[in-house]
């Protein structure tokens, strides 16, 4: 999995299969290789990212995390 924090944008995820995310009492099953979590708080279609950080102005460093699995695990 790698996630990147686009630089004054979303959190992009990339995965090899599918997810489940939970929020609260909500769940939703990801079937994308890849899609966007909101970073600014202002989409309106939370946790997913529909672009709302281009107009109210958010600003946030960039960069990146991958995540493998272990593969010498007991």
């Amino acid at each position: 999995m790698k996630i990147t924090l686009r630089e004054n944008g979303s959190i992009g995820i990339e995965t090899d299969g599918s997810y489940t995310i939970r929020i609260g009492e909500r769940e939703e099953v990801i079937e994308k290789a890849r899609f966007s979590l909101c970073r600014c708080g202002h989409s309106q279609n939370l946790p997913f990212c529909d672009g709302s950080h281009k107009t109210n102005g958010f600003t946030a460093a960039g960069g990146e995390l991958e995540f493998e699995p272990l593969t010498d695990a007991p």
